[in-house]
């Protein structure tokens, strides 16, 4: 059967806090709720829950594997509360910043901010929040101006060697994925420094029909793309993890159990479908069985999974 669930889904990487992080953000967006929990016994980490949610019609997931990778605002997500998603009554306009304000006020619990929610010449109504489990928010109001785009965006942000790579990024994945294009384009102008004029201060573009967005910044900061958040790519047979894999695949040391490190320092999970049908429909012994199969391998061999799987 031709899959035709969301391709590529962001990975949150947690200590011990997935279950918990993933209840408390399905209780602050609309329309989201945690769709599944399984749990890897005897891995390298001990016991790992492996969490699926839903926030705003964008899929994620989320794994509890120990204090190895923290999560960091290179990646970050971009939610557009567009007066067009609150119906079309006269007040959706109100609708929509009176809900931004109430997401803003439950991410700021224990959060952290890094742009206070103001006016902006680029957006009347914008913050850009760290919240109490270390994932970044940017919160905005309106949507750009054309197409519309989705509530939830992953924003890759281009930093230290990587500044001003973004434009390149962009061309790459464009050319890596299909069902791929790209979107707008808003660059720096001249005395906007350390930011180079011509680089990138916002694009969006679609990879596999999902929207992503990137930006280059020259000021300096303290972190980097690392596998807190790493991308999902699932694949619907071992060609299409060949092909992937081959494509994003440009850090050997970093290659380990479908992970990969593309020539960008961006984390991607290259997996088969039929892993989430497997570790969802399995009892204990089978989960066990494919989580032991999977632990030693780098790319995944698919009939091998399948092999372990069925004992």
């Amino acid at each position: 059967m031709e899959p035709t669930e969301q391709r590529i889904v962001p990975h949150l990487w947690y200590d011990k806090e997935a279950r918990e992080a993933a209840a408390f953000y399905a209780s602050v967006f609309p329309d989201s709720a945690v769709t599944s929990v399984t749990t890897l016994h005897n891995t390298p980490s001990g016991d790992s829950d492996i969490v699926s949610f839903s926030l705003w019609g964008q899929k994620f997931m989320a794994i509890s594997a120990g204090p190895y990778f923290k999560l960091n605002p290179s990646i970050s997500f971009m939610v557009n509360f567009d007066p067009l998603f609150f119906g079309a009554s006269p007040t959706a306009a109100e609708d929509a910043r009176r809900k931004l304000d109430e997401v803003w006020q439950k991410l700021s619990e224990g959060g952290t901010v890094l742009m206070p929610l103001d006016q902006y010449p680029f957006n009347p109504h914008y913050g850009w929040i760290q919240d109490r489990y270390g994932l970044s928010w940017q919160l905005l109001l309106g949507k750009p101006e054309g197409e519309s785009r989705p509530p939830i965006i992953p924003s890759l942000m281009f930093v230290g060697g990587n500044a001003g790579k973004a434009e390149a990024a962009i061309d790459f994945y464009v050319s890596v994925f299909r069902n791929s294009r790209r979107g707008i384009t808003s660059r720096y102008g001249a005395g906007q420094e350390p930011d180079k004029e011509g680089t990138l201060a916002y694009a969006d573009f679609m990879i596999e029909n999902i929207w992503l967005a990137a930006m280059d910044s020259a000021h300096e900061h303290k972190f980097a793309f690392n596998e807190g958040i790493s991308l999902m790519l699932n694949c619907r047979n071992q060609d299409e993890i060949d092909y992937y894999w081959g494509k994003l695949s440009a850090v050997p040391a970093a290659e380990q159990c479908g992970w990969l490190k593309d020539k960008y320092g961006v984390s991607w999970q290259v997996v088969p479908y039929a892993m989430d049908e497997m570790m969802r429909a399995g009892t204990e012994a089978q989960i066990t069985r494919l989580t032991q199969a999977f632990l030693p391998m780098k790319k995944f061999d698919l009939a091998a999974l399948e092999k372990a799987y069925k004992g």
